[in-house]
């Protein structure tokens, strides 16, 4: 059983079959900061002091996602980023939502991102 964040960056994604249930999200969602389910995604705002920060986040985010063959939606501005995933597959969240925000995260702390 994943009982932290640190796991999830240890994961690969796989193909998912069935979405996970909202016990299960929720219990996951937990391991993760400043992460929130909003209307079936799994979502975070990021922000950044420029607009090379941001971009050097999206193109950072851009390769974890072609390596994991799984895409986020991004909402990019000036000094800020918007991370949606979910699983389309699955028509909800699989654990290859949480496996790619934890990677995410990790890449703002690893770059000493606000």
């Amino acid at each position: 059983m994943i009982t932290h964040a640190d796991q999830l960056r240890t994961l690969h994604c796989a193909r998912a079959k069935d979405p996970l249930d909202a016990a299960e999200a929720a219990r996951l969602l937990s391991l993760l900061d400043g992460w929130a389910i909003d209307a079936g995604r799994l979502t975070r705002a990021y922000g950044f002091k420029d607009y090379y920060q941001t971009m050097a986040f999206v193109n950072a985010i851009a390769y974890i996602a072609h390596c994991e063959d799984h895409h986020p939606e991004l909402v990019v501005g000036y000094k800020n980023c918007v991370v949606r995933f979910d699983t389309h597959s699955v028509k909800g969240l699989s654990l290859n939502d949480f496996i790619c925000a934890a990677k995410a995260d990790v890449l703002v702390r690893v770059a000493g991102c606000p």
